[in-house]
């Protein structure tokens, strides 16, 4: 077994930062995810280095794999177009530290699932990512009982490692999760696979309640967030609103019938961003 590692990465983080930031403001935050290379790298660089200015507070950017098991048809779909494109992992880590040397403050949580990190080589890809300027790791399907596997080392490497919560993690399963969590609590706000139900306000508010109880992590609910209206109704009573499907869903859109980008498609999604993070900003107004 390993030693104890600590909870959070030891110094200050960007995530940290920024979450002091909108609790200084008084607003929830806008996080975004898009995967890297839909539907080619130029395309997909674009809509990266647009999003802060378009309002995102952080930047989740998937990693893409061959079977996403806990995305939905979007997600997948999105991933199988940037592996179509020649996205690799080494490509994702260049495409963060170029963001990073243009932006040295707006935050990037990798995310994704375990299979590319383990043939990359752990110790390689937390070298890389930690140089790269990435602030922190969602690995899907890595549970707390695997965290000497890599959440251990990701968090010695100085890198927050994100857990998800759900629906179904009652009282006595929470403190595993939250063990050695950093950054913040992502909530999935609904059961099933990402991007095809509605989030519920009303139960989304009990479960941050209940959250809150156990950690003062800051909670980001995501899953079936479509709308700037629907971003608001999570902003009055989250630390943020992750919007995931619906910002893939408008890369898709903006495809021809040759699924190659039309002009103007990353403007097109970047304008959605900022109808979302118009959204999120007034919800408190």
């Amino acid at each position: 077994m390993s030693e104890a590692a600590p909870a959070v990465a030891s110094a200050e983080s960007r995530i940290d930062r920024r979450f002091a930031a909108l609790r200084a403001e008084g607003r929830a935050g806008l996080v975004t995810f898009v995967t890297a290379g839909d539907p080619d790298r130029e395309t997909s660089t674009e809509i990266l280095r647009g999003l802060p200015a378009a309002g995102a507070d952080v930047i989740e950017l998937g990693m893409p794999f061959s079977d996403p098991m806990a995305d939905g048809p979007a997600i997948q779909a999105s991933s199988l177009r940037a592996l179509k494109s020649g996205m690799t992992l080494k490509r994702v880590l260049e495409m963060a530290r170029d963001f990073r040397s243009e932006d040295p403050d707006t935050p990037i949580v990798l995310m994704g699932y375990y299979n590319p990190i383990y043939h990359f080589g752990v110790e390689a890809f937390l070298k890389e990512a930690v140089a790269a300027g990435v602030d922190g790791l969602i690995v899907v399907d890595l549970p707390p009982e695997e965290d000497d596997e890599f959440c251990i080392p990701a968090i010695r490497a100085g890198l927050h490692f994100i857990r998800l919560a759900t629906p179904t993690t009652d009282d006595a399963r929470l403190p595993t999760v939250l063990t050695h969590t950093g950054g913040f609590l992502y909530y999935v706000s609904i059961m099933g696979i990402t991007g095809t139900r509605a989030v519920d306000a009303t139960a989304v508010e009990q479960a941050v309640s209940r959250l809150k109880r156990h950690t003062d992590l800051p909670i980001a609910v995501g899953f079936g967030i479509k709308t700037p209206e629907q971003a608001a109704e999570i902003a009055k009573v989250a630390d943020a609103a992750v919007v995931g499907s619906a910002i893939v869903d408008a890369v898709k859109a903006g495809l021809d019938d040759d699924g190659r980008a039309r002009d103007g498609l990353a403007t097109t999604v970047l304008g959605l961003v900022a109808d979302l993070a118009q959204g999120v900003r007034g919800a408190r107004g």
